[in-house]
Protein backbone atom coordinates (compact mmCIF):
# COMPACT_ATOMS: atom_id res chain seq x y z
CA UNK A 1 0.00 0.00 0.00
CA UNK A 2 1.38 3.43 -0.90
CA UNK A 3 2.48 5.50 2.08
CA UNK A 4 -0.01 8.28 1.26
CA UNK A 5 -2.89 5.84 1.83
CA UNK A 6 -1.38 4.57 5.08
CA UNK A 7 -1.09 8.15 6.28
CA UNK A 8 -4.68 8.87 5.30
CA UNK A 9 -5.89 5.72 7.05
CA UNK A 10 -3.96 6.62 10.18
CA UNK A 11 -5.39 10.14 10.16
CA UNK A 12 -8.88 8.72 9.76
CA UNK A 13 -8.38 6.37 12.72
CA UNK A 14 -7.01 9.20 14.87
CA UNK A 15 -9.95 11.45 13.95
CA UNK A 16 -12.43 8.68 14.75
CA UNK A 17 -10.78 7.96 18.09
CA UNK A 18 -10.74 11.67 18.94
CA UNK A 19 -14.42 12.06 18.04
CA UNK A 20 -15.32 9.03 20.13
CA UNK A 21 -13.44 10.33 23.16
CA UNK A 22 -14.94 13.81 22.80
CA UNK A 23 -18.52 12.60 22.58
CA UNK A 24 -18.17 9.79 25.09
CA UNK A 25 -19.66 7.38 22.58
CA UNK A 26 -17.89 4.12 23.27
CA UNK A 27 -19.32 1.05 21.59
CA UNK A 28 -21.81 0.32 24.40
CA UNK A 29 -22.29 3.82 25.84
CA UNK A 30 -25.88 4.82 26.59
CA UNK A 31 -25.70 7.68 24.11
CA UNK A 32 -24.48 5.40 21.33
CA UNK A 33 -27.05 2.69 22.12
CA UNK A 34 -29.78 5.33 21.97
CA UNK A 35 -28.44 6.86 18.78
CA UNK A 36 -28.12 3.55 16.95
CA UNK A 37 -31.52 2.23 17.99
CA UNK A 38 -33.85 5.05 18.98
CA UNK A 39 -32.25 8.20 17.60
CA UNK A 40 -33.04 7.11 14.06
CA UNK A 41 -36.66 8.17 14.62
CA UNK A 42 -36.66 10.11 17.90
CA UNK A 43 -33.54 12.08 16.86
CA UNK A 44 -32.05 13.99 19.80
CA UNK A 45 -35.15 13.17 21.85
CA UNK A 46 -37.46 15.73 20.31
CA UNK A 47 -39.11 13.31 17.86
CA UNK A 48 -40.76 14.48 14.63
CA UNK A 49 -43.97 16.53 14.83
CA UNK A 50 -47.02 14.50 13.87
CA UNK A 51 -45.27 11.17 13.46
CA UNK A 52 -42.72 10.41 16.19
CA UNK A 53 -43.33 11.67 19.73
CA UNK A 54 -40.63 13.27 21.83
CA UNK A 55 -38.97 11.21 24.56
CA UNK A 56 -36.78 13.90 26.13
CA UNK A 57 -38.15 14.97 29.51
CA UNK A 58 -40.84 12.29 29.51
CA UNK A 59 -39.22 8.95 30.34
CA UNK A 60 -38.35 10.02 33.88
CA UNK A 61 -41.97 11.03 34.51
CA UNK A 62 -43.37 7.78 33.10
CA UNK A 63 -40.80 5.68 34.98
CA UNK A 64 -41.69 7.29 38.31
CA UNK A 65 -44.36 4.63 39.01
CA UNK A 66 -44.21 0.82 38.87
CA UNK A 67 -46.96 0.86 36.21
CA UNK A 68 -44.95 3.33 34.14
CA UNK A 69 -41.80 1.24 34.36
CA UNK A 70 -43.74 -1.81 33.25
CA UNK A 71 -45.22 0.13 30.33
CA UNK A 72 -41.80 1.39 29.18
CA UNK A 73 -40.37 -2.12 29.30
CA UNK A 74 -43.41 -3.42 27.39
CA UNK A 75 -43.00 -0.75 24.67
CA UNK A 76 -39.33 -1.58 24.09
CA UNK A 77 -39.91 -5.34 24.08
CA UNK A 78 -43.20 -5.45 22.15
CA UNK A 79 -43.40 -2.22 20.17
CA UNK A 80 -46.30 0.21 19.93
CA UNK A 81 -48.62 1.23 17.14
CA UNK A 82 -51.62 3.40 16.55
CA UNK A 83 -52.76 6.86 17.46
CA UNK A 84 -51.52 8.37 20.72
CA UNK A 85 -51.52 11.83 22.29
CA UNK A 86 -48.30 13.22 23.76
CA UNK A 87 -48.35 16.57 25.54
CA UNK A 88 -51.69 17.28 23.88
CA UNK A 89 -50.42 16.59 20.36
CA UNK A 90 -51.59 13.65 18.23
CA UNK A 91 -49.20 11.08 16.79
CA UNK A 92 -50.01 8.10 14.62
CA UNK A 93 -47.05 5.90 14.00
CA UNK A 94 -45.46 2.53 14.61
CA UNK A 95 -42.59 1.81 16.96
CA UNK A 96 -40.94 -1.55 16.34
CA UNK A 97 -39.97 -3.98 19.05
CA UNK A 98 -36.39 -3.78 20.24
CA UNK A 99 -36.42 -7.31 21.64
CA UNK A 100 -33.25 -8.01 19.63
CA UNK A 101 -31.33 -5.95 22.20
CA UNK A 102 -30.13 -7.45 25.47
CA UNK A 103 -32.09 -6.66 28.63
CA UNK A 104 -29.13 -4.65 29.96
CA UNK A 105 -28.94 -2.59 26.77
CA UNK A 106 -32.64 -1.69 26.90
CA UNK A 107 -32.38 -0.75 30.58
CA UNK A 108 -29.29 1.34 29.76
CA UNK A 109 -31.15 3.28 27.05
CA UNK A 110 -34.20 3.90 29.25
CA UNK A 111 -32.04 4.96 32.20
CA UNK A 112 -30.05 7.35 30.01
CA UNK A 113 -33.29 8.93 28.80
CA UNK A 114 -34.66 9.06 32.34
CA UNK A 115 -31.53 10.84 33.55
CA UNK A 116 -32.00 13.47 30.83
CA UNK A 117 -35.33 14.55 32.36
CA UNK A 118 -35.98 17.04 35.13
CA UNK A 119 -36.70 14.52 37.89
CA UNK A 120 -34.01 14.66 40.55
CA UNK A 121 -32.82 11.16 41.44
CA UNK A 122 -34.20 9.97 38.12
CA UNK A 123 -36.03 6.64 38.28
CA UNK A 124 -34.22 3.65 36.83
CA UNK A 125 -35.16 0.34 35.31
CA UNK A 126 -33.18 -2.85 35.74
CA UNK A 127 -32.36 -5.66 33.36
CA UNK A 128 -34.76 -7.74 35.49
CA UNK A 129 -37.59 -5.29 34.66
CA UNK A 130 -36.89 -5.80 30.97
CA UNK A 131 -36.57 -9.58 31.35
CA UNK A 132 -39.99 -9.64 33.03
CA UNK A 133 -41.52 -7.83 30.04
CA UNK A 134 -39.75 -10.20 27.67
CA UNK A 135 -41.17 -13.22 29.51
CA UNK A 136 -44.68 -11.70 29.54
CA UNK A 137 -44.56 -10.80 25.79
CA UNK A 138 -47.81 -9.03 24.90
CA UNK A 139 -49.19 -7.79 21.59
CA UNK A 140 -48.83 -4.18 20.42
CA UNK A 141 -52.61 -3.63 20.81
CA UNK A 142 -52.25 -4.67 24.47
CA UNK A 143 -49.36 -2.24 24.87
CA UNK A 144 -51.61 0.47 23.39
CA UNK A 145 -54.37 -0.46 25.83
CA UNK A 146 -51.85 -0.33 28.69
CA UNK A 147 -50.85 3.17 27.55
CA UNK A 148 -54.49 4.28 27.35
CA UNK A 149 -55.08 3.15 30.95
CA UNK A 150 -52.00 4.98 32.19
CA UNK A 151 -53.06 8.08 30.26
CA UNK A 152 -56.49 7.99 31.94
CA UNK A 153 -54.73 7.88 35.33
CA UNK A 154 -52.54 10.86 34.27
CA UNK A 155 -49.39 8.73 34.61
CA UNK A 156 -48.25 9.55 31.08
CA UNK A 157 -47.69 13.19 30.09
Amino acid sequence: MPSCFRSLSLRFVVLCLAATSLTGCSKKSPQRLYGMNCGICHHSGDGMPGSVPPVRGRIDIIASTPEGKRYLADVLINGLSGAIVVDGKPYDSYMPSFDRLKDEEIATILNWLSARGDTKSAPTLTAADIAEARARHISTPKVSAERAELHKKSLIP
